[in-house]
């Protein structure tokens, strides 16, 4: 609630961090800052590469030394030059653009990413927690359903939906006094109300609301058999009111009533002559909420203008009828009033609520996004587990998490019996059940930690200033861009721009194809460095000197491999990406395979290089280290080309569909080819010319490369099946 202007008197009762703010900041400040999947897998890769590296040079200097034939100077440069490149330099640049470029993309899909490692986490997820109103559903709240004593009907809609204004589901004389139950039903609906009534956008155009959609459906009802908001506050103002809270789960409204029929709308006049009590009183206050708490304050129920004690017979009737009405997925709202004399000395909701009379039901089906269904289809097939937590009626909750096909059985758990739980309980509450309904903030962050204690990445969604302890705690904080407060929103890593329960699973899309493409250049650039580094330490075996100088191995870590591993960084999504499970957070970056392809093409084109520059070294050829440089260099963008795709054939997915790798490639050749034949550039990098048949022999073993990377995948594709 915002006050906008006004005059009026508080009471100061709690400052600081002892306010209801303060304890939420202080939910906050416990969560602890913890590192991203990817984070972590790169932090595990750093420490391993930097003490490979560390051990590079102590092999490469001794077995420089074994030889007693080179200069240690450049025995020493040589052997730190290989360290240098045995951690890919190029990597924190590709990671950082592939990140940047993919927040665009998540942008462009109404996903605004406030924290730039959240992209790729967002590929990991394995839980999606989400709320239900707003996100998986339209907040379009529409009445649907009425339950009085004795008197139950159904509504539809009209043709017009985006009117919301209802019609009776039969032949029902619906006309301003004919049912008088259901008119104060209605008049108590659009009473004890904040919504209003908007005016149409053009003349004889569809009724609309403003404020709550919950509140605005009670205000559309009434105004649908002729009862409008602004007579009803005009011949009963407000005097009076209890606030809803998430406590309570109920509002309350104290009116003074007019003095008599003529002071009223004509459409009120039928309804008020049955009157709530004998003589007409000066107050009445109106109660709306959860049925279950507003039956423990009444005493007596409205059955067709008479008043009748609240037996167990009504009780269990209107319980009956209420969970009728949730088990098809509405939201249920019981209203209820009281008579006064005069207003209590303190109008707090203590003095206002208690000895009500039950006056009837309000059932309102707010509809599933028609995108939603196909949304959480994509989750379950990409191994993603979705969950519904809501504070709405467990009924309620079940319906439509059964509806939209994130359950398929009956199991729902409330935030009371959360509270019951055993730890060992909770884990396995959280493995089964897919429906928490009736929770509370402080739930969110327990099931949360549930789900993260058994080693799940979470995603979570949320609204308001009591959800940001939980935003911060998951994972992948979510926070709604339009109903969202700015508080969630600073607490989340990303904001969905459209509320929209698919738009996440969208990003999801966009953060799995983040971390294939980080997969992809750390897969290329480990490649390309471990067969400089098992060229460089099989080649003293052999009786070659250096195979590769300082100045050489310095070009390829950062040109030859530079470029071609920031094109892979925009290689486009392949096609099963929303088809295979994620990624686990304990899996290390270099899993699935990837190591094995590391180190056999590694293999593979240190030898095919070695071969050509032993051939060339042992008949005396001046010419041998640069073929054997140019091999290196041509055959990792071979690999590039090649590995673009884990599994997919290059002629599969098209040479041209990303356009980068080819200027990429085109590129680098030009490069490497001016450091060949260039002049200035042949005595810094200590290059010759290399003659037609030596450039006819570099692209034999590139092309070799690239056919060995495609029977792998080919092989790959066979043991995976159709």
């Amino acid at each position: 609630t915002i006050v906008n202007y006004g005059r009026g008197e508080f009471m100061v009762t709690e400052t600081g961090m002892a306010t209801e703010l303060g304890h939420i900041a202080t939910l906050i400040q416990n969560v602890s800052e913890e590192k991203t999947p990817l984070q972590q897998r790169l932090d595990r890769l750093g420490k391993v590469l930097a003490y490979a590296a560390l051990g590079l040079v102590a092999v490469v200097f001794l077995l420089g030394l074994a030889q007693g034939n080179n200069d240690i100077e450049e025995l020493l440069l040589t052997s730190v030059s290989l360290a240098v490149a045995a951690v890919p330099e190029a990597l924190t640049a590709a990671v950082t653009i592939a990140l940047s470029l993919g927040a665009q993309r998540m942008l462009k899909r109404n996903a605004l990413i406030r924290e730039l490692p959240a992209v790729e986490t967002l590929g990991s997820v394995t839980v999606i927690c989400s709320d239900k109103t707003g996100t998986l559903t339209l907040n379009r709240m529409t009445v649907t359903a009425v339950d009085v004593a004795n008197h139950a009907f159904n509504f539809v809609q009209t043709e017009d939906e985006e009117s919301l204004a209802l019609a009776p589901a039969d032949d029902t004389d619906m006309s301003p006094g004919a049912m008088p139950s259901i008119d104060l039903l209605l008049v108590a609906g659009a009473l004890c109300n904040d919504a209003s009534l908007a005016q149409p956008d053009k003349e004889g155009g569809p009724r609309r609301s403003v404020g709550d959609p919950t509140e605005g459906a009670l205000v559309l009802a009434a105004a649908q058999v002729g009862i409008l908001k602004d007579a009803l506050d005009t011949a009963f103002p407000r005097v009076a009111e209890a606030p809803f809270d998430s406590v309570r789960k109920r509002m309350t409204t104290l009116h003074a009533t007019p003095n008599g029929v003529e002071d009223m709308p004509a459409s009120l006049a039928p309804v008020w002559q049955r009157r709530v009590v004998r003589e007409t009183p000066p107050y009445v206050a109106f109660t709306k909420g959860a049925i279950d708490g507003l039956l423990d304050i009444s005493n007596r129920i409205w059955v067709d203008g008479d008043l009748r004690p609240l037996d167990e017979d009504w009780r269990t009737r209107i319980l009956n009828a209420h969970n009728q009405m949730a088990a098809r997925g509405m939201r249920v709202l019981g209203v209820g009033l009281r008579a006064w004399d005069h207003p209590p000395d303190q109008a707090t909701e203590a003095a206002l609520e208690e000895n009500l009379v039950l006056v009837g039901l309000f059932g309102m089906i707010d509809p599933p996004r028609p995108e939603v269904t196909d949304a959480v289809a994509d989750c379950r097939r990409a191994g993603i587990r979705p969950v519904m937590i809501t504070g709405d009626h467990p009924l309620t909750a079940r319906h439509i998490a059964q509806q939209i096909g994130i359950t398929d059985n009956d199991k729902f758990l409330t935030g009371q019996e959360l509270d019951r739980l055993s730890d060992e309980d909770l884990l396995q509450a959280t493995r089964e059940v897919s429906v928490f309904a009736r929770v509370s903030p402080e739930h969110k962050l327990t099931l949360i930690d549930a789900f993260k204690r058994q080693d799940q990445i979470v995603s979570m969604t949320g609204d308001g200033v009591n959800d940001a302890p939980a935003l911060k705690m998951a994972d992948i904080g979510v926070a709604m861009g339009i109903t969202g407060t700015d508080v969630a929103k600073g607490a989340a890593s990303m904001v969905l721009l459209d509320d929209n329960f698919a738009t996440i699973v969208a990003a999801v899309e966009e953060g799995r194809v983040i971390y294939d493409n980080i997969r992809r250049f750390i897969k290329y650039l480990l490649t390309c460095n471990a067969s400089e580094i098992i060229v460089m330490l099989i080649a003293p075996f052999l009786g070659m000197p250096l195979a590769l100088l300082p100045l050489q191995i310095l070009w390829m870590n950062l040109v030859t491999d530079g470029l071609p591993a920031l094109a892979l960084g925009v290689e486009p999504a392949e096609k099963n990406v929303l088809k295979r499970p994620p990624y686990s957070a304990t899996e290390s970056v270099l899993g699935r395979g990837m190591l094995q392809f590391i180190l056999v093409v590694g293999v593979i084109i240190s030898v095919m290089a070695l071969a050509a520059g032993f051939g060339l070294w042992s008949r005396g050829s001046q010419s041998w280290q640069t073929v054997l440089f140019t091999t290196l260099v041509f055959t990792q963008l071979a690999v590039a080309v090649a590995a673009r795709s884990e599994a997919e054939s290059v002629f599969t997915i098209g040479f041209f569909t990303n356009r980068s790798m080819l200027l990429a490639v085109l590129l680098t050749i030009a490069l490497q080819l001016i450091v060949i034949y260039l002049p200035v550039a042949q005595r810094i990098f200590t290059t010759v010319p290399l003659t037609a048949g030596e450039l006819a022999l570099v692209a034999t073993i590139s092309l070799l490369t690239f056919a060995v990377v495609e029977i792998w995948k080919a092989v790959l594709r066979l043991r995976r099946g159709p």
